[in-house]
This record gives structure tokens, sequence and C-alpha cells, in this order.
């Protein structure tokens, strides 16, 4: 795809957040199967992981945005944190998920508004556990998994980020 077949996709898109800013709001969501056994994760839509535009981008759906990979990102961080303490714990865990949900605005992605910031604004973390101990149990060991989880810290850290462009040989 070229520049121009590229603005000719996303040219409509832009029209209508710029008619309708609410429709620009996007929540994109992963979900995390918790297994003491195993880890999976698997997108909000079963695509794969592969990264792609956002159909509210002029994207197809078809492989995974950037906000659902630092989701799953966060998602998996988080149950394979959550695992690791209740293992060390001895907190049973037979089942359950994670949720990571994160809203953002596309008019920012796409530059229809200025005034609109880039990028998810709001990520809510949920967890919903099977197991025999009880609700104040689970909150402790997330609690103490939050503590430990790297990408949760590093989001709530707003960690500096380098950026390097280099021109690699031919």
């Amino acid at each position: 795809m070229n520049a121009e077949e590229f603005k000719a996709l996303q040219g409509p898109i832009k029209q209508a957040y710029r008619s309708a800013p609410e429709s620009a709001r996007v929540t994109s969501r992963v979900e995390l199967g918790l297994d003491p056994q195993r880890l999976a994760v698997r997108l909000g839509t079963d695509h794969p992981s592969v990264a792609g535009l956002h159909p509210a981008t002029g994207g197809t759906g078809a492989m995974a945005c950037s906000a659902d990979l630092l989701l799953q990102s966060l998602a998996a961080c988080a149950g394979v944190t959550l695992l690791a303490v209740a293992t060390a714990t001895g907190v049973p865990i037979t089942g359950g998920r994670i949720v990571a949900e994160g809203l953002w605005d596309a008019r920012g992605t796409l530059g229809v508004d200025k005034t609109v910031p880039v990028g998810i604004q709001h990520i809510r973390l949920s967890f919903e556990l099977e197991g025999s101990a009880d609700l104040s149990v689970y909150e402790r060991l997330v609690g103490t998994a939050e503590r430990y989880c790297v990408i949760l810290a590093t989001l709530r850290g707003a960690v500096p980020i380098e950026i390097c462009v280099r021109l690699s040989a031919a």
C-alpha cells in the first residue's frame, strides 16, 4: 500500500471521528486464562499475535494492534507473577482469568484532533480467581503480585524511553 492508498483508507475514518468524536474512543481488551499447569494468552478476538493497525485506524482486525499487544503483555506478566506468588505462598488457585482493558481515542493516533492524547489513557486489570481460600487471601495475593509484576511496574513508573534510529548496511 502506498501513501495515497493509505490516506484514502484513513480519510473516511478521520472524517467520521471529526463528525462524531465519541466514536473514536476504543477499549482494547485482552483476556488471559489461568491454569496452574500452563499460561496461555488469547487476544480478545482470537487473532494471532502479529502487529497491525486497529480497525479504528484503518486496519482489518486480522492482526493485533499495539494496544492489544501491550495489554497482552500486562495480563501475561500479571498472571505469571500471580501464579508464582501463589505457588510460593501455598495459596490455591484452581483457575480463573485476568482481564486487561485499555481505553484510547483514535482521534489522537490519527491526528484528527491535536488536543486528544495519543495512547492508552486508562487501563483496568481485573482478577477473577478460583480456589478454596477467602477473598481477603486472594486480595493480599494480588497485592503481592502487583508489587512484583514487571510490566505493571514499568507502566506505573513511566520509564524514560530512548529512541534510536540507525541505517543498516544493505
